[in-house]
């Protein structure tokens, strides 16, 4: 892979988001991995020392001012893939779904999003590939719900599909394509023990649907296998 393209990657430290650097720095990409405490990311650090071509950088994407200043360093660096992969699960049912977690899923799976293309829009926009995604889920999808709960979970990511539909319409005339992932039930944090796949082939797949990414298709909702799914 040509060693000039640069993917800036949220929530990096664990996961699917560590893995998508993992990947792309293996591939020979140029890596911006991005998470919260540096200091506590260790497995992230292993990959730094490991790939020259990684640049780690602190950034809680709750913090829009943090947002912003990070995009005022990286004012002159293209950005071909930027992936917003940093997330929340806060558990709830209808007996309890607490509202101070509920107002901070919404800031970090829905609002993040939008703050992150807007602030680099114009990095993205100066690259070769101009690719914007961001990880959801179906359980974001109304389509795909056929068992309730996860209340503060589902909505948050309804409303980040919606942000990245709309900026696949208000994008395309800077040539950026935009996509809603999803990354099937994976082995991590989140997913847990008893999901159906691990983080490697999780994210194989999406790389690939991130590769396939036009404005051809621009706007769609795809799982890590490629296939469209249901708003």
């Amino acid at each position: 892979m040509n060693a000039t393209y640069q993917v800036l990657i949220t929530g990096a430290n664990r996961g699917i988001g560590l893995e998508f650097v993992r990947q792309y720095a293996r591939d020979g990409w140029k890596v911006i991995a991005c998470c919260r405490d540096l200091m506590q990311a260790t497995d992230l650090q292993q990959l730094v020392k490991a790939y020259p071509n990684i640049q780690a950088c602190a950034l809680d994407v709750a913090d829009f001012a943090a947002i912003e200043a990070l995009a005022s360093v990286l004012r002159d660096v293209k950005i071909d893939v930027l992936i917003n992969n940093a997330g929340v699960y806060p558990h709830s049912n209808p007996e309890a779904a607490d509202i101070g977690d509920w107002l901070h899923a919404f800031k970090v799976n829905s609002m993040a999003p939008f703050k992150m293309a807007t602030a680099f829009m114009p990095n993205i926009a100066g690259s070769q590939l101009r690719k914007l995604v961001t990880l959801s889920s179906k359980m974001g999808s109304l389509d795909d719900n056929t068992s309730g709960g996860s209340y503060i979970y589902r909505s948050s990511k309804v409303a980040a599909n919606m942000v990245m539909k709309s900026l696949s319409i208000d994008l395309r005339p800077y040539g950026i394509a935009v996509a809603v992932l999803h990354p099937g039930w994976v082995q991590t944090e989140m997913g847990g023990p008893d999901a159906l796949i691990d983080a490697e082939a999780s994210v194989s797949g999406l790389r690939q649907v991130i590769a396939d990414l036009s404005l051809a298709n621009s706007g769609q909702f795809i799982a890590y296998d490629g296939q469209v799914i249901n708003w």
